[in-house]
């Protein structure tokens, strides 16, 4: 099978451009007189491709698109290391898992990770890929040394893959990457981290040591809240390699537009999250003061339990900021009286948005909590759209 054509772009060289640059230029194909800038999304299933296929750069659809490729190029730039595209994030930590922790093995995680991550690791059902592997799953806390005990707790348990979220969704918390990558690879195993809610632009896991980053595009990466993607950046080709056969042949593949619609909206990533972070210590520090509000977690606070750890491995804080109310019913009468924030699952958009994340099920959190993802509108209009809301409650 022929391989996609290496990025026309010198990565190396593009490393040294500061992060506003990098997103305006990565992945974009060299320039020729008469063409776009980032040329359209290619639908194609088959390609032209006479005699021997390793002589065409695309031979069939289920193995590449062009338009996957200048993506995955542009985000091999930020994350620094080789990407793939998937459809969604959870295909995206789905092809880690199965890949990377082998039949007998063990995998550590987060017990407040993301929970459909959690579901598919640990919770048997008809047809279960992971729990027909015999893989033991021990969960730990994120807060706190809870992930380091566990690797200490099981040293001698053939441990295969520590995975890491960082900061965690819905709950903030955030853990040591570089400290727990090192003391996993003594162990030999390797370190996955769900980069989702900081992205590469606030957060590089690879360079802090661990080998393989999973991001929900889906989220601030593409932040318009109209497609769903994932990608897996890795460290070492011989994981490239084999995440890229396992999207392959399970034919878990991206759709050409949506890569191209994600490319298109990498340019302003900066300045929407650079603007959303902004806005979210506003808010944070906003809901701080507020006597109807508890709870109040944002890794930028400095009276935030996270803040030491986040302020020595990420540039920014992120466009999430959590909160509780004393009730469910609360919770209702602040969605009913706000103007500006929007009910809706996901995070990291245009528009400001907030769930009560209880209403789910899936994780371990009052009936009052509440997750908003800060939006671009102007930060006064907002604050004073938050405090209408919370006269209300």
């Amino acid at each position: 099978m022929s391989q996609s054509p290496k990025p026309a772009e010198d990565a190396v060289a593009n490393a040294s451009w500061h992060s506003a640059t990098q997103v305006v230029r990565a992945g974009l194909p060299e320039k020729a007189a008469g063409t776009p800038y980032l040329p359209g999304p290619v639908f194609a299933a088959p390609y032209h491709a006479p005699g021997d296929p390793s002589f065409s750069p695309y031979t069939y659809g289920r193995f590449h698109n062009p338009s996957w490729t200048h993506y995955e190029a542009a985000l091999s730039e930020l994350e620094g290391g080789p990407c793939l595209l998937f459809p969604s994030g959870m295909a995206a930590s789905a092809a880690v898992l199965a890949t990377m922790v082998p039949p007998g093995g063990t995998l550590i995680m987060p017990q407040e990770s993301y929970y459909t991550t959690r579901v598919i690791a640990s919770q048997p059902f008809d047809g279960a890929w992971f729990a027909s592997q015999g893989i033991t799953v021990v969960m730990a806390p994120t807060a706190g040394d809870g992930l380091m005990r566990a690797l200490d707790a099981h040293a001698n348990d053939r441990v295969s893959l520590l995975w890491l979220e960082t900061p965690t969704n819905p709950g903030l918390d955030v853990c040591d990457i570089a400290a727990l990558s090192a003391r996993a690879h003594a162990l030999g195993a390797l370190v996955a981290v769900d980069n989702t809610t900081a992205t590469p632009l606030l957060q590089k896991p690879l360079a802090l040591g661990a080998d393989l980053c999973v991001v929900s595009d889906t989220k601030a990466m593409t932040g318009h809240a109209d497609l769903v993607l994932g990608h897996v950046a890795v460290r070492d080709h011989k994981h490239h390699e084999s995440l890229r056969l396992w999207r392959t042949r399970m034919g878990v593949i991206p759709g050409p537009m949506e890569a191209w619609l994600a490319h298109r909206s990498l340019g302003t990533l900066h300045v929407r999250l650079m603007q959303q972070c902004r806005s979210a210590m506003a808010v944070a520090e906003f809901l701080a003061g507020c006597e109807q509000v508890t709870g109040v977690r944002y890794p930028g606070l400095r009276s935030d339990p996270s803040h030491a750890v986040a302020s020595k491995q990420m540039t920014a804080y992120g466009c999430v900021v959590s909160f509780e109310l004393p009730s469910a019913a609360a919770v209702e009468r602040f969605f009913a009286h706000s103007r500006l924030v929007y009910e809706a699952t996901s995070f990291g958009g245009l528009h400001t948005s907030a769930e009560r994340r209880a209403r789910w099920g899936g994780d371990v959190v009052s009936d009052g909590f509440v997750r908003m993802s800060i939006g671009l509108e102007d930060v006064h209009d907002l604050i004073a759209d938050l405090a209408t809301a919370l006269a209300a409650v």
